[in-house]
C-alpha cells in the first residue's frame, strides 16, 4: 500500500507574516475534504499526545492541515496567545478553502489550544462546516487558569514553562531551556516556577494570569464566538478529569442559545490520557457532516460516562437529593463521626474547626487539577486531622447522581485570606479502606475580615456516578490541596505559592446549622 504522503506549505498572512503549514493528502484522487488544526506546540507533534496522527485521518478521506499558530514552530511573528488567533484564524480557513486538493467543505478539531482556535474569528468569516473542540474554553479566568479565585498552580506554572522553554528554544537560548527543563522534572518549578515565567517569559499568558489572579483589579478576557459558528454542527468533547470541562459546558450553552444543536460527550479522561474509540467518534461526526454517504448518521445531543458503572449514559438530570452537613465537633479528627443527613438538623449551633498547617499541607490527588489526575483514593487523607470529614449513612437503594456538586456552608476564619479544597467520594460497601474521590472543588476567600461569619458556595467538578445499596457518599473538607492550588499563606500581601515562612497557620470554622451539599443541573436550563 502506498503510503500517505506530505508537504509543508506557507501562507503569507495580509500583515506578510508567513504561517507554515504540514499538509497530509489522501491516495487516490481529489479534491477532498479538509480537516484543519492550529496549534503552538509544532505541527510534526500534530497533539499526537491525545489525537491519531494526520496519516489515519488522511487516510480516511480527508485532506489535514497542521498548521504553526504565529510565532510558534516555523511560523513567522511574535507568539501573543489567544489574542493573535482571531485574525489568524480567519485568513487560514480562506487559504485551506482555496487550496487546490480542497473540495471547498472544512472541519476543524483539536483540544485545548489547538480547541480555542477553532472557535474564534473575525466578524463576517464564513463558519467551518463542523466543528470538533475538545477540552478548551473561552474565559481566560474561568476555564483557563483559576477555580473559585484560586489559581492552577501546578497546571498553570507547568504550562507556562513549557512554552517559557519554546520560547528560549527557538531564541537558541539553551541555559534558559536546560534550567526549565531541570526544574520540571525535579519539581523545584512548584516553588520557584513563577519567579522562572517572570525571567524567561514575562509577557507570556502564564504569567500575566497568574499577576490576574492576585491582583484586585481585574481584567479578564473572554471570547465570544461569532453566531453563525455557534450554529453549525458542533462536537464538544469533555473529560471529568480535565480541567476545561467547565468551559465545555459553556459553549455547549452558548450554542444552544444562538440556535445551534451541539453535541456533548464526556468521557473517563484527563487533559491527557482520553478513552478508547474517541478518535472513531470523531470521525463519524466528520463523516456526517462532509461526506455525502454518510449524512444519516445519528449522535445523542448529550453522552455521558457513568464513573462507577463503567458505560455510556443519555444525560438524565433526576432531582438528587439535598443533605446537611452534621456533627459534634469531631469531624475532622475523627473520620467516621461526621454526617451528611437528609433530614433537617437542629437550628442549634454546630461548629467544627479546622486547623490548616502549611508546614504539612493536605496534598491534592486525582481528580482534574492535581499532579496526578484521574480516579484516587483518597482514604487515607480523609483519616487526617486537618480533613473534616461527613458521610452518609449507607443507600437504602440505587441512587444515581449527575450534575455539579455544591456545598453550601458559613464559615468564619481567623486570618484575613484562606482556602477551601473540597472533595466528594463513593464509600463502597463492599471495599475496606477506600473512598474513590469522584469530584473536587476549591473556593479562595481573600481580603476578608478576621472572625466574622460568612455563607460560603463551593461548586466541584461536574461528575456523573452511581451509588449502589450500601455504598456512601463523602464529603471531605481541608485549608489546602497542594499542589493543585499554591498554599494560602493567610495574609494577603504574600502570593498563594509554595509553603513558605510567611505561611501562617490557619483556623477555619464551619458552621454548620444552615449548610447543604446539593447537584446544581450539568447543563442550565
Amino acid at each position: 500500500m502506498t503510503s500517505i504522503k506530505n508537504r509543508d506549505e506557507d501562507l503569507k498572512l495580509r500583515d506578510g507574516t508567513l504561517l507554515k503549514s504540514r499538509i497530509w493528502l489522501p491516495q487516490g484522487e481529489g479534491p477532498w475534504p479538509a480537516l484543519l488544526m492550529r496549534q503552538p506546540y509544532g505541527r510534526e507533534i500534530a497533539s499526537t499526545v491525545t489525537y491519531a496522527h494526520p496519516s489515519w485521518w488522511a487516510s480516511n478521506g480527508y485532506l489535514v492541515v497542521i498548521q504553526d499558530v504565529r510565532g510558534q514552530g516555523g511560523s513567522e511573528g511574535q507568539f501573543k496567545g489567544f489574542s493573535q488567533e482571531t485574525s489568524d484564524t480567519s485568513q487560514t480557513h480562506d487559504w485551506v478553502r482555496s487550496l487546490p486538493e480542497c473540495n471547498g467543505l472544512l472541519g476543524t478539531y483539536g483540544f485545548s489550544y489547538q480547541g480555542l482556535t477553532q472557535l474564534i474569528a473575525e466578524e463576517g468569516t464564513y463558519p467551518p462546516d463542523c466543528i470538533i473542540p475538545a477540552m478548551t474554553g473561552l474565559s481566560e479566568n474561568e476555564h483557563w487558569s483559576c477555580e473559585g479565585g484560586a489559581f492552577w498552580w501546578h497546571l498553570g506554572i507547568g504550562w507556562g514553562l513549557q512554552l517559557a522553554a519554546q520560547k528560549a528554544q527557538r531564541e537558541k537560548d539553551w541555559k534558559a531551556w536546560h534550567e526549565i527543563r531541570e526544574n520540571l522534572e525535579s519539581k523545584k518549578y512548584l516553588f520557584n516556577g513563577h519567579e522562572l515565567l517572570k525571567k524567561n517569559d514575562p509577557e507570556g499568558m502564564a504569567y500575566k494570569w497568574l499577576n490576574l489572579s492576585s491582583s484586585k483589579n481585574l481584567q479578564w478576557k473572554t471570547y465570544e464566538p461569532l453566531n453563525s459558528w455557534l450554529k453549525k454542527p458542533l462536537l464538544l468533547i469533555g473529560g471529568w478529569w480535565d480541567p476545561h470541562l467547565r468551559g465545555i459546558l459553556d459553549i455547549f450553552e452558548k450554542s444552544t442559545k444562538a440556535g445551534g444543536n451541539p453535541k456533548l460527550i464526556i468521557g473517563p479522561a484527563t487533559h491527557l490520557q482520553w478513552w478508547e474509540g474517541v478518535q472513531r467518534t470523531q470521525l463519524k461526526f466528520f463523516d456526517s457532516h462532509l461526506k455525502e454517504k454518510y449524512k444519516e448518521i445519528p449522535f445523542p445531543q448529550i453522552n455521558l460516562w457513568n464513573l462507577t458503572r463503567n458505560s455510556w449514559e443519555l444525560s438524565d438530570q433526576n432531582k438528587t437529593p439535598t443533605w446537611n452537613l452534621c456533627s459534634e465537633g469531631l469531624a475532622s479528627i475523627s473520620h467516621s463521626e461526621g454526617g451528611l443527613v437528609t433530614n433537617s438538623v437542629s437550628e442549634a449551633d454546630c461548629e467544627v474547626s479546622l486547623v490548616h498547617d502549611p508546614w504539612r499541607p493536605v496534598p491534592a490527588i486525582g481528580g482534574h487539577l492535581s499532579d496526578t489526575p484521574g480516579k484516587a483514593n483518597r482514604f487515607n487523607i480523609d483519616t487526617r486531622s486537618d480533613v473534616a470529614v461527613f458521610t452518609t449513612p449507607p443507600m437504602s437503594k440505587d441512587l444515581r447522581i449527575e450534575g455539579i456538586p455544591t456545598l453550601y456552608l458559613e464559615t468564619k476564619c481567623d486570618r484575613e485570606s484562606f482556602d477551601m479544597f473540597v472533595a466528594l467520594s463513593i464509600i463502597p460497601s463492599e471495599i475496606k479502606n477506600a473512598a474513590t474521590q469522584l469530584s473536587t472543588g476549591v473556593l479562595r476567600i481573600s481580603n476578608f475580615d478576621k472572625d466574622r461569619k460568612a455563607y460560603r458556595e463551593i461548586r466541584l467538578q461536574p461528575t456523573l456516578a452511581t451509588f449502589k445499596k450500601g455504598d456512601r457518599l463523602r464529603i471531605s473538607i481541608s485549608g489546602s490541596g497542594w499542589p493543585a492550588i499554591g498554599i494560602n499563606p493567610g495574609q494577603c500581601q504574600f502570593l498563594c505559592a509554595g509553603p513558605s515562612p510567611h505561611c501562617l497557620v490557619t483556623t477555619i470554622s464551619l458552621l454548620l446549622s444552615n449548610s447543604k451539599l446539593k447537584f446544581e443541573s450539568l447543563i442550565s436550563s
